[in-house]
């Protein structure tokens, strides 16, 4: 009996999205487990067991608990990527960026959000992935408003404006954390894009004389 090209494309479809349900409760669980027990005490075991699945399974997915890591950040840049497709067509740039950041926040919760920010502060081996994880944020933020654009003034704005962007998140979730949290991520995001267009509405600087 041959198998058809129509036999063939739902049983990948199905095998992809196992895989998909699969990463995700590995990636979950995870970061459950290092929020927890942190980081080092967190075993490869730890984690094979608790999204039940084998350790030999786990290699199937990540390298290292590194790049369990590395990936939860890389689905916040997708969704980052997503929620700035879906922004109205009329919205500036920087409105429909902001507009996206808020639209995460309300995702966020704020405990995890700064457990997590002091687990990779307090463990080298993230710490090194931390400047990796804001290009790869600026990248995709950047192809999402280079989407919106019709010419290549735009394409260049569209990068401008992300890596202002992702400069300014960077000093502001540094700035939360020192703080202790204390202000609502909405309310955080707002004064971030507020100062953002504050510092754009700078005068040209004067000529100086020779």
């Amino acid at each position: 009996m041959k198998t058809s090209a129509a036999d063939i494309a739902p049983a990948a479809g199905l095998r992809e999205r196992k895989r998909e349900q699969t990463l995700q409760r590995l990636t979950e669980a995870a970061m459950k487990l290092f929020l927890a027990k942190g980081y080092e005490a967190t075993t490869l075991d730890d984690i094979a067991a608790a999204a039940e699945i084998s350790r030999r399974s786990f290699f199937h997915y990540f390298a290292s608990k590194e790049d369990v890591v590395v990936a939860w950040q890389d689905r916040s840049a997708d969704a980052l990527t997503a929620a700035i497709a879906e922004r109205p067509a009329d919205e500036s740039m920087i409105t429909a960026a902001e507009n996206a950041i808020l639209t995460m926040t309300r995702h966020l919760n704020p405990e995890d959000a700064i457990a997590i920010a002091r687990l990779k502060r307090e463990t080298p081996a993230l710490q090194a992935r931390e400047q990796v994880k804001y290009e790869k944020m600026e990248r995709a933020m950047a192809g999402a408003l280079a989407a919106r654009a019709s010419d290549k003034t735009g394409q260049t704005q569209a990068r401008l404006v992300a890596m202002i962007t992702t400069g300014a998140i960077r000093i502001a979730s540094e700035n939360w954390l020192t703080q202790g949290a204390r202000e609502k991520p909405d309310v955080l995001v707002r004064r971030m894009f507020a100062d953002i267009r504050a510092a754009l509405d700078e005068p040209p600087a004067r000529k100086a004389k020779t």
